[in-house]
């Protein structure tokens, strides 16, 4: 599984990164921005999934099989 946020969509609500920071964090606006290269480890699958369940504009996408 891998991460990506359309930019465009994001509004810095910051619930990604409240809950799952080992994959997400902020940039200097307060914005959400992957961390690394934004392949999930099977550990924090379930973290990923919450984060983008959670996003209000749902700017967070999940690409399966990566």
């Amino acid at each position: 599984m891998k991460l990506q946020i359309e930019a465009g969509l994001c509004q810095g609500h910051g619930r990604c990164y409240d809950l799952a920071p080992g994959l997400f964090g902020d940039d200097e606006e307060g914005y959400g921005t992957v961390l690394g290269d934004g392949v999930v480890p099977p550990e924090q699958q379930d973290d990923a999934r919450r984060a983008a369940l959670n996003c209000p504009e749902h700017a967070i996408a999940l690409v399966e099989g990566t």
